[in-house]
């Protein structure tokens, strides 16, 4: 039973230990990806303070200067001395039921002037300073794959890596503890050794102490990249779930989306009337369009705090684009259990379910599992090594003998 294990632990490393590199590495810094962005970039987040333009009008005016864009994400305040990050993709050209080609994606415009400061492709393949964050976040949870037949299959990719992540946890505990009476060597490091003896411990030992937080961030890295294929459906077998409106709709093709009939506007009114009833307080904070689903979002929170550090994150509001009728809504912290799983995902595998502390654990955390990998690969290289010398040295013996 030892021997299958171990060699399902050797093959399962193998498999996911250069992707689980990338992937702690590239966690390690993109758990600072804003205020790293912002040090590369101060055009695209820098700003003066003052008085600041309706965040509606500057929406409008992108869309009047670039006809083929939409607004897709729009902040509706910036914090004072910030850049308003506005998300844009291409409208479809009536002509060929294609989307016009833009070169950028997202644009930085200054709250208080309404002028442009910058413009990007995010999550171009570039190491550039514009670039290079968005690059890293991207090669985070799917590798940079490019889209095959529309489809993501690097998030898909990296969702299978995790599985494969979440078993060998399993199995690498179970090695990791052969005997009862010496389970305290599982948790030791025989820091004076140093050489081989210390780099088994690093991976064996270190991956006990932090096994648990491993597990959490590799469960919650199949529920970022398969939620829909795997997670959605083993949490609804055993807890209802309620749909959000992308889990409910298919997506529409280009040629059969359609300009919104509700205005941005109409849709503010229409959520911050449905806020006030349910008495929240905080202000409208961001405004979502999609034209895959033909659906508006507005989240509720105060300015820059988009991801909604501490908690399971903010509270959205869904409008159907056609007539305005609600869609559904995202309320963290409220609905089944299934719900509230589903809610705590994102803030479990970026730590900022617990602020600043989760995120600077997240940051210690990838690192860890970027040495795990690194020491895993040495441990295995010395010993394929070493069974080749033994090998030869065992042919030389014959042959001589």
């Amino acid at each position: 039973m030892r021997r299958s294990l171990g060699l399902l632990h050797r093959w399962f490393g193998l498999f996911t230990a250069v992707f689980l590199f990338i992937a702690g590495a590239t966690g390690a810094v993109i758990s600072w990806d804003h205020e790293l962005d912002a040090a590369l970039n101060p055009a695209l987040y820098e700003s003066v303070e003052g008085p600041q333009r309706p965040a509606l009008d500057l929406a409008d005016n992108v869309e009047a200067a670039d006809p083929r864009a939409q607004v897709t994400y729009l902040p509706l305040a910036a914090p004072p001395g910030e850049t308003l990050q506005v998300s844009v993709e291409p409208r479809v050209d009536s002509q060929t039921g294609q989307p016009y080609e833009l070169a950028y994606n997202q644009l930085a415009l200054n709250p208080v002037t309404g002028t442009e400061q910058g413009r990007r492709l995010w999550g171009d393949i570039s190491l550039t300073r514009e670039n290079l964050l968005p690059f890293l976040y991207k090669l985070h949870y799917s590798l940079e794959l490019p889209l095959v037949g529309g489809y993501d299959v690097g998030s898909l990719f990296m969702g299978i890596v995790a599985i494969v992540w979440v078993l060998d946890a399993f199995i690498s505990l179970m090695l990791s503890f052969p005997r009862a009476s010496s389970w305290r060597k599982s948790f030791a490091f025989r820091w004076q050794r140093g050489g081989h003896a210390l780099t088994f411990d690093l991976h064996r030992s270190g991956g006990v102490w932090l096994w648990l937080l491993v597990l959490i961030v590799a469960v919650t890295a199949v529920s970022m990249n398969l939620r829909s294929q795997v997670v959605a459906p083993i949490v609804s077998s055993l807890s209802s779930v309620t749909p959000n409106p992308f889990d409910t709709r298919t997506p529409l093709a280009p040629a059969q989306q359609v300009a919104p009939l509700i205005t941005r506007r109409h849709v503010i009114e229409l959520a911050q009337a449905e806020a006030a009833r349910r008495g929240w307080t905080q202000p409208p904070g961001g405004l979502l369009y999609s034209p895959e689903y033909a659906v508006y979002g507005v989240g509720f929170f105060e300015p820059g705090d988009d991801h909604g550090d501490g908690g399971l994150g903010n509270p959205w509001l869904y409008f159907n684009a056609s007539d305005g009728s609600a869609a559904g809504d995202e309320v963290p912290g409220t609905g089944s259990a299934g719900d509230i799983f589903l809610q705590a995902q994102f803030p479990l595998h970026s730590g900022r379910i617990l602020g600043i502390t989760g995120r600077v654990l997240m940051s210690l955390l990838g690192v860890a599992i970027a040495a795990l990998s690194l020491t895993g690969l040495i441990i295995w290289w010395r010993k394929r090594r070493a069974r080749a010398y033994a090998y030869h040295s065992g042919r030389r013996a014959v042959q001589t003998g």
